[in-house]
């Protein structure tokens, strides 16, 4: 192909070759990790934000580590996070394959089964890969 040729990539067929599959997909949604432990709340109406700048796990499609920055921001009830139990949960997905959306709708997922806060939202910044950055945000009300 020239330099002059042009591609219309409208008529061109979506590439999937090695495809994603459902195994991938559901990679790590269901794994096992570590308990978030939580400890009574006695205050009202405040919102407690945790940044985890640190978060690694392995893309489930080509093995490769990921990388990126997590933040947990929610409004507790009866119930806080502990942050011992909060990072060895995070450490845990060192070695687990998850896409980075299945990652953050986990965690969202996860904290709201310890903690039942008024709200909470999930959001995860990870690093360009490819040239492309992603950033994948989950919340929750009740």
């Amino acid at each position: 192909m020239s330099n002059d040729e042009k591609i219309d990539l409208r008529a061109t067929e979506p590439t999937t070759a090695g495809g994603y599959g459902d195994e991938q997909a559901a990679a790590g949604i269901d794994a096992e990790l570590p308990a978030l432990d939580t400890f009574p709340n006695h205050f009202d109406d405040y919102t407690i934000t945790i940044e985890n700048p640190e978060y690694t796990s392995i893309c489930p499609k080509t093995g490769l580590p990921d990388h990126g920055t997590v933040t947990i921001r929610y409004a507790p009830d009866a119930r806080c996070l502990e942050l011992k139990a909060l990072k060895l949960y995070f450490l845990a997905y060192r070695n687990l394959g998850i896409f980075y959306e299945n990652a953050v709708n986990r965690i969202l997922r996860d904290i709201v089964a310890a903690c039942d806060p008024h709200w909470a939202e999930v959001e995860g910044v990870f690093t360009p890969r490819g040239g492309l950055s992603t950033t994948v945000s989950a919340r929750h009300e009740r």
